[in-house]
């Protein structure tokens, strides 16, 4: 199954003439699923091709303008373009009032139904029959969240000589061992899953920080991520700025990357006093080798392990 994510948006606060306000897409099979919804961010879906109709999910880390103002436009679209699947919402307290206030001031004729969900607590925030979504409170100056979609560990290999020897039929009752489910044979002997199935495979596992300062349970949250996006909104050069306005640095997105044994780091959420990332990218590197910097339209693939 592939998993691909798409950076919409990668600036920090205000966009500049490359880069767009946070958005990040993963589109995982025929499912759309959005960290943040910047300003603009239905124009960047379009320029990515990324379709408007699909089931999609989103997940919005915290209410700062930059990374929320961008739904009322894309509602809008979307209603424009007749959708008609739910739409699911995931956020901080207030996330519920926004959408309320938007419906009851902006003129459009909504097609299709919403789910609302307003995060008060760490843990799973959404369970689907393949992947779970986990929340940990990030450290900003107001409440925010950071965000994991992890599969679930998938079925080892089906193993058909074994599956031979057993006396299964090549046919419907494979594919029901495969989809973990015990079978009957006609001699009344039943099959168990892990009778002909190898060990299970691990899922992937992405991480999205949104805007937050360095905490432990961020480290917990990526243990073992194939992919962490972290902001690095201001270099290590301004880290007192940081603190201040709850931002990390590349040295300290590295750091959390390395200790959460990651096996890739995307930095995001860059300012608009940076013309160049080659500084940023270099401090982080400096600690986490498998580091880069996120531009507008990026596409990275998250193969399944074999």
């Amino acid at each position: 199954m592939d998993l691909q994510v798409i950076f919409l948006g990668t600036a920090g606060s205000i966009p500049t003439t490359q880069r767009a306000l946070p958005a990040i897409a993963i589109r995982r099979e025929n499912e759309l699923i959005l960290f943040d919804c910047g300003e603009g961010a239905q124009r960047q879906m379009i320029r990515a091709k990324v379709g408007f109709h699909k089931k999609t999910k989103i997940l919005i880390t915290h209410m700062h303008g930059d990374h929320v103002l961008g739904l009322p436009g894309l509602l809008q679209t979307m209603a424009l373009l007749g959708r008609d699947q739910e739409l699911e919402i995931y956020g901080p307290t207030g996330i519920q009032a926004f959408i309320n206030a938007i419906e009851e001031t902006v003129q459009f004729t909504r097609t299709f139904p919403m789910n609302i969900k307003e995060i008060t607590e760490e843990g799973p925030i959404c369970e689907e029959r393949e992947y779970v979504i986990q929340a940990t409170k990030a450290s900003h100056v107001i409440d925010a969240f950071a965000y994991a979609l992890v599969e679930k560990p998938r079925p080892g290999r089906f193993q058909k000589e074994k599956a031979r020897r057993l006396g299964v039929p090549k046919g419907p009752l494979w594919s029901k061992l495969q989809h973990g489910d015990s079978i009957e044979l006609p001699s009344k002997k039943t099959v168990k899953p892990e009778d002909v199935l190898g060990k299970p495979r691990a899922g992937r596992k992405v991480v999205y920080t949104g805007d937050t300062r360095p905490v432990k349970a961020l480290i917990t949250l990526a243990k073992g991520a194939d992919l962490l996006i972290h902001e690095a909104t201001l270099g290590d050069e301004l880290k007192d700025r940081a603190v201040v306005d709850g931002h990390s640095t590349p040295s300290e997105a590295a750091k959390t990357a390395k200790r959460a044994n990651v096996k890739r780091l995307i930095l995001t959420h860059i300012s608009a006093r940076y013309k160049s990332s080659e500084t940023l990218l270099k401090q982080a590197r400096k600690i986490f080798k498998d580091s880069d910097v996120a531009e507008d339209f990026m596409r990275i693939e998250l193969k399944q392990s074999s």
